[in-house]
């Protein structure tokens, strides 16, 4: 009996398909689904996703947010998420050094702006963790 995984962000359905277990970064650490799981609803942290299907295991980013496993289906809806393939490893080193560049000025700034840009420090970090170690 397979799993249907959906991961949504504010901004798109990154992915959804059936497959056959999910690893999943949680606050508590991580958490492995598989077919037949007990309810659950947890709170996502930055890290790495992981998808089996099929023997093959697929990887995305998510950044923050929550997933639910109910029956056979599990939900995540995160702030971010992104698969491996679209990563665009140039691109989130431009973004991380800007928020770290922002971030020089933390004292004159919203508490709020500083945990977005720190939010996305981490989030970026992820994502060049998880490129560059699949080189």
């Amino acid at each position: 009996m397979p799993l249907t995984l959906e991961i949504v962000t504010p901004e798109a359905r990154v992915y959804s398909d059936t497959i056959d277990s999910v690893v999943i970064p949680t606050a508590d650490g991580e958490v492995g689904i598989l077919p037949g799981h007990i309810p659950l609803l947890t709170q996502v942290e930055d890290g790495e996703l992981r998808v089996t299907k099929n023997g093959q295991t697929e990887w995305l980013v998510v950044g923050g947010g929550f997933a639910e496993v109910e029956g056979d289906r599990v939900r995540v809806l995160a702030e971010h998420a992104v698969t491996e393939s679209t990563i665009d490893e140039k691109a989130v080193e431009d973004a991380l050094r800007r928020a770290q560049d922002q971030m020089k000025d933390a004292a004159k700034m919203d508490p709020n702006e500083f945990q977005n840009l720190q939010s996305m420090v981490r989030f970026a970090g992820v994502q060049l963790a998880l490129k560059r170690r699949k080189r």
